[in-house]
């Protein structure tokens, strides 16, 4: 079968470690299911594998793609649950087990015709959603909903503010809130991204910018450029939750402000299977859907990747093994 493989790891030129090629499909195995995979969908973790981040060399070669939706053996619609791990180990919530394992990192992905994975781990598509929009929700939209659930405790008529619109995580907190009753402030450089998160009922804010009021929350995945930001625009008592630092791990901290407001700042990651089944359902009942920048071929993951890299995105890449027929 055709797949997308990480065989080698760089800091400066990632994407040369991705190369295109025929693997052996999956063998069957007790406990685990073979999903034809339809779509999936491009990740900031893929591109952290391909730079080495948080992934060993030792792993590789390894099929990438934490995200896919596609037919199982009966032929069903499912969509995969990406995190592979023991709910027993993590006292109840797999985001905890220390030997958790997002998909593509211990074992193959999802860039590719075929894909293997716990039973457990697949769940049916709701009706209405189509193949493409739920391969963009596992990883982004997983992660964005526990942040703003589990994690944040968001309620109607909270004020979240949302750092960075544009990439897979910020599009889907910033929906999910709006689906939630919150009022929503988003930041960007981009005009452009700043005029498409207005239309879906955000407030746009230039990053760096003045909001009009403090807010209760805030989604935090940009990390150093954002986070000074991100603490002055929350108000005493509030909740800045992480879940990503794409401009960097190390901000200046400000434990001044934080112990004097009591300021809450809290990591989180991925979500849980039950979490999971949540967001599939609110997905179902309001009709709030991902944003979809584009659909490509796997062979021009490439350039998806690129583009992403870039941050030239309003929301997911979507990949097809092949064309559509």
């Amino acid at each position: 079968m055709h797949a997308a493989v990480a065989v080698s790891q760089s800091a400066t030129d990632p994407l040369s470690g991705l190369v295109l090629k025929d693997v052996p499909k999956p063998e069957p195995r007790p406990g685990w299911s073979l999903v034809r995979v339809v779509a999936s969908s491009l990740n900031m973790h893929d591109l952290w594998t391909l730079r080495g981040v948080g992934h060993l060399a030792e792993d590789l070669p390894r099929v990438l793609g934490c995200d896919a939706a596609g037919y199982d053996e009966d032929d069903n619609e499912v969509v995969v649950y990406p995190v592979i791990a023991s709910g027993d180990r993590g006292r109840g919530d797999e985001t905890l087990d220390p030997q958790r394992a997002l998909l593509s990192e211990k074992h193959d992905g999802a860039f590719a015709e075929w894909l293997q994975v716990p039973t457990r781990n697949l769940l049916p598509v709701p009706e209405g959603l189509s193949l493409d929009d739920a391969a963009c929700l596992p990883v982004a939209w997983g992660t964005a909903y526990r942040m703003l659930t589990t994690q944040a405790g968001v309620r109607a008529g909270d004020r979240v503010l949302v750092q960075g619109a544009g990439g897979g995580v910020a599009s889907a907190a910033i929906k999910l809130a709006l689906a939630m009753g919150a009022v929503v402030y988003a930041t960007s450089r981009s005009p452009e991204k700043l005029t498409q998160a207005e239309a879906w009922g955000a407030r746009g804010v230039e990053s760096g910018g003045r909001l009009p009021e403090k807010v209760d929350v805030v989604v935090e995945t940009v990390g150093e450029a954002t986070w000074s930001h991100s603490l002055r625009c929350l108000r005493p008592g509030g909740t800045v939750v992480i879940a990503g630092a794409t401009s960097g791990m190390n901000p200046p901290a400000d434990l001044g402000r934080v112990f004097y407001l009591q300021q809450r700042i809290l990591g989180s990651t991925g979500c849980t299977l039950v979490e999971f089944q949540e967001l599939l359902r609110m997905v179902a009942s309001t009709g709030v859907r991902p944003v979809v920048d584009r659909t490509m071929l796997l062979d021009e993951i490439h350039k998806g990747f690129q583009l992403m890299a870039d941050g030239d995105l309003v929301g997911k890449i979507v990949i097809h093994p092949k064309e559509t027929p």
